[in-house]
């Protein structure tokens, strides 16, 4: 006998009360999950999920099954943005990057916040050229976002992308020097690595 076979035999008070439990359960399940997987200032994934499903991603790439590509970005002279206006304008320009992130972003690209100020882009099945034209709109439409242009809000990037035999930290170490290289050339611009 099915689940809803045997509730529809209960008693109905038993019933009503075993369907409030199972729906609180449910929400506490989603709650869980979220607090689990989400960083909460910025609505992204946080790093210790980015970490699980990178790892996964990064087995198929490994097996040959696709390309991947890798993007680490961070904000630009972000510390002057809190010292200037505090850190409760800080913490909305970040909720703010969040949510351009994603809403920029394909469906199957997997954003992170990595630091700070810093976040992490996976982009599966995409070889370096792709990856690079999706990030290059990405700086662009960060550059340009009415909330963010107000505080002259840029970032810099380092990209890479899966090479043969690489490991999970090899190619974040590529895409970190890229970042510094980024940083270094004058930032707001994304440096391949």
């Amino acid at each position: 006998m099915d689940f809803n076979k045997k509730l529809k035999v209960l008693n109905p008070e038993v019933r009503k009360n075993l369907s409030k439990l199972i729906h609180e359960l449910k929400n506490s399940i989603d709650y869980l999950y979220e607090i689990a997987t989400i960083d909460e200032k910025t609505g992204v994934y946080n790093s210790k999920f980015f970490k699980t499903i990178s790892e996964m991603e990064f087995a198929k790439a490994k097996r040959g099954l696709e390309t991947l590509s890798l993007l680490i970005l961070d904000l630009d002279n972000f510390k002057k943005l809190n010292d200037t206006y505090g850190h409760l304008v800080g913490d909305a320009v970040l909720k703010r990057l969040g949510t351009l992130l994603k809403e920029s972003l394909r469906k199957y690209d997997i954003v992170a916040r990595f630091g700070g100020e810093e976040f992490i882009v996976l982009f599966p099945e995409t070889n370096l050229q792709k990856a690079r034209k999706v990030s290059e709109r990405l700086r662009r439409k960060v550059a340009e976002d009415k909330a963010l242009k107000k505080y002259k809000i840029t970032f810099s990037g380092g990209l890479t992308t899966y090479h043969k035999n690489d490991s999970l930290n090899r190619i974040k170490s590529r895409a970190d020097k890229a970042l510094y290289k980024a940083k270094n050339k004058g930032k707001n611009r994304i440096e391949i690595g």
